[in-house]
């Protein structure tokens, strides 16, 4: 074979055995060799391979498409199998050691492609036999550890990292690979511009891995998950890609200069507003808390993390507001090309609420909760401004609503006849009671029963929740409120409309279950708990189906205190009493 380097041969992939021509001079000859073999190192059915070895031994290291390239290139493109290993493992044993510096026409041997495809136990026999393979690159010059973190082979590039710059050592712990990159980096060294923005990229698109992670006691939580309430952890831990961060910005601090570190941000991917988008709270902290004047910085639309926080509702960046002290007046000052203020653009709607909240009810709820945080963060004066198209912020918020408002209204209507019917049923039942009256005095042949108390009680109040949340909803169809009244009352009547429907749904299960314990619990008493077991499970796939719903009521009822303006601090870590 002629000898050539790695670097000739990627340059000049021309260079190579890999070639059909050559080797099946006739169809026939390909047809009785080249296709079972290919098909064999594609299965790793070695045994069929080792037959037609044994009388072409020169099929070994030639080509077998013009493409792919020889048998290891095939091997190596399939999925890791103990079949496939073992195929790859007896190949390279047939080979010599310059042979598997062989490229296919792409210019890739078949560790590269090994590498690629995150076939590592493939390239560890490959290693193995020749060592410089991991130097070889392939197409577009990449190299077989570049190809492989850039493909997201995370043992691949384990490995390929451990053997090119770890030889020595213990194995690599479950840290981030990325951050163990990083940490061996000489600090004297400057991180590539290229390398930063990648890696700062694809952290700020990443808010839940910058995310700090807590520790709750190991008694305590598992009793406290069935409840829905906030806890104060005792411990917290950076996450690897939160680590990998603060590396990365110390880095970009030490050692560029501010108006550098702006055009950085500021040049697409525009690192900033990516977070800003995403809802990475964390992310911006750790920027702004080193160069506070970041937060100026104005995308092509003329808009800052702040205005771009609110149009996606992202209050954790919002709430950065209340920690720059009086620089946040400044910010609500700032409009777009439009302009538009932050209060206009809370008023359009948003995609990220919606795919969050369930009813459009609790959706306008949230939608007022917001436009009323972001009024308050306003100068007076410019509550009333408008834009290029002749809009205040109420008039674009309530115009941006009226479908919101519409479904409400839709879906209330259509709990009204289900109230109605519940509230006659209800008020029917008082006078049909399970077993009659006596005719002597006219009470109720059961009325000293309990099932009997369980079964007055339990219709009483599904008729009083029925008729209350029937009440409720009409209240607001005859309501002559003005638009602002009506969108601040439409959500909580509708809620509470909502939660006397749930009740009164119940109520009149219960109803039904005692009913039964009346008349069948002599002699039956097995049919009564059967008809009961069997009551309760509508109850119980309406909750399981209705989940989202109502943890989404019990967080705009309670929860929505906690939204704007935390007593715990971001920015600079100030519990505020």
């Amino acid at each position: 074979m002629e000898n050539t380097t790695s670097h000739e041969r990627s340059v000049n992939p021309s260079r190579t055995s890999c070639s059909l021509q050559y080797l099946f001079e006739e169809n026939k000859d390909y047809l009785k060799f080249g296709v079972p073999l290919y098909e064999a190192s594609l299965k790793g059915d070695w045994e069929t391979a080792k037959l037609i070895f044994d009388k072409r031994p020169e099929l070994v290291s030639a080509g077998l498409s013009r493409q792919l390239g020889t048998a290891l290139h095939v091997a190596a493109t399939a999925e890791e199998t103990n079949s496939s290993i073992q195929f790859v493992r007896n190949l390279v044993n047939m080979m010599k050691p310059e042979e598997l510096e062989l490229l296919n026409q792409s210019s890739n041997t078949a560790f590269w492609i090994a590498s690629a495809t995150g076939n590592v136990e493939m390239a560890k026999i490959m290693m193995g036999k020749n060592c410089n393979l991991q130097n070889i690159p392939g197409v577009k010059n990449l190299l077989p550890l570049t190809i492989s973190a850039l493909k997201g082979k995370y043992r691949t590039v384990k490995y390929l990292y451990d053997l090119s710059q770890k030889m020595t050592g213990d194995p690599w712990t479950d840290e981030d690979l990325a951050l163990k990159i990083v940490n061996d980096i000489p600090p004297e060294h400057e991180l590539p511009v290229a390398a930063t923005v990648s890696v700062l990229k694809a952290l700020a698109g990443k808010p839940e891995a910058v995310a700090t992670l807590e520790k709750p006691d190991p008694v305590i939580s598992p009793i406290l998950r069935f409840f829905p309430m906030k806890v104060q952890s005792a411990a917290k831990e950076d996450t690897d890609a939160l680590k990998l961060l603060k590396i990365v910005w110390r880095r970009v601090c030490e050692t560029m200069y501010i108006d550098e570190i702006e055009v950085m941000m500021k040049e697409p991917p525009r690192i900033l507003f990516v977070a800003a988008e995403r809802g990475n709270t964390r992310f911006i902290a750790e920027c702004l808390r080193t160069y506070p004047d970041l937060m100026f910085d104005k995308n092509e639309d003329g808009l800052t993390i702040f205005h771009i926080a609110v149009l996606h509702r992202h209050q954790g960046i919002y709430n950065l507001l209340y920690e720059i002290g009086s620089a946040n007046h400044d910010i609500c000052l700032l409009t777009d090309e439009m302009d538009n203020s932050m209060l206009h653009l809370v008023g359009l709607n948003s995609k990220e609420m919606q795919t969050k909240m369930a009813g459009p009810s609790l959706l306008l709820q949230r939608e007022i909760l917001w436009f009323k945080e972001v009024e308050k963060m306003m100068p007076p004066y410019l509550k009333d401004v408008k834009n290029k198209n002749g809009q205040t912020a109420f008039e674009l918020f309530s115009k941006e609503n009226e479908d919101l408002v519409s479904k409400g209204l839709k879906w209330m209507n259509e709990c009204m006849i289900v109230d109605t019917l519940i509230v006659a049923i209800a008020f029917g039942v008082f006078f049909t009671v399970p077993g009659g009256f006596r005719q002597d005095n006219g009470f109720p042949i059961f009325l000293h029963e309990i099932s009997y108390l369980v079964f007055v009680i339990a219709d009483g109040i599904s008729l009083l929740l029925s008729a209350i949340s029937l009440l409720v909803f009409l209240s607001i169809r005859t309501s002559r409120y003005g638009p602002r009244d009506l969108m601040d009352s439409l959500p909580s009547k509708l809620m509470i409309g909502l939660l006397g429907l749930v009740g009164s749904v119940a109520a009149m299960t219960v109803t039904f279950t005692a009913s039964f314990f009346m008349l069948y619990r002599k002699g039956l008493i097995w049919l009564p708990i059967l008809c009961a077991t069997f009551a309760f499970l509508p109850a119980i796939v309406f909750v399981a189906l209705q989940y989202p719903l109502l943890i989404d009521m019990y967080r705009s009822m309670f929860d929505s205190r906690y939204l704007f303006n935390p007593k715990k601090r971001m920015l600079y870590s100030i519990e505020m009493v």
